[in-house]
């Protein structure tokens, strides 16, 4: 995992924070920033303060290259928002839904065909 820059200047900014001032008031060098945002691994006592400078978890401004755990966190995080709004719904059920809706509409039909025919076979 990253940071995702872009991010973090949205976030600092917001506080009121340049990218220099939020290093040096969460006691960062640009070294270890350097490294956060270059390297593939994160180092967790910069990232925590950089966190905690910024009142938010380190969770908010990292972001992760292999795209397929970048989709399940997205559907993940769409799903907590669906159900906070419904808390009647069957999180499974809205999770694969979303899941559903992420596919090609040619390829979820197929999948819908297999799974009829399937079906008919256990009756």
């Amino acid at each position: 995992m990253r940071i995702d820059l872009a991010r973090l200047r949205k976030i600092a900014g917001k506080r009121g924070l340049s990218l220099n001032a939020l290093l040096a008031k969460a006691g960062v060098s640009k070294t270890a920033f350097y490294h956060l945002v270059h390297k593939s691994s994160v180092l967790p006592a910069s990232l925590g303060s950089l966190a905690e400078t910024l009142s938010v978890s380190p969770g908010v401004f990292l972001t992760e290259k292999n795209p397929d755990v970048a989709k399940i966190r997205r559907i993940l995080a769409l799903t907590d928002r669906v159900v906070a709004g419904d808390p009647k719904l069957d999180r499974d059920n809205v999770r694969l839904t979303l899941l559903l809706l992420e596919e090609e509409p040619v390829r979820r039909l197929r999948r819908s065909l297999t799974r009829g025919r399937k079906s008919d076979l256990h009756r």
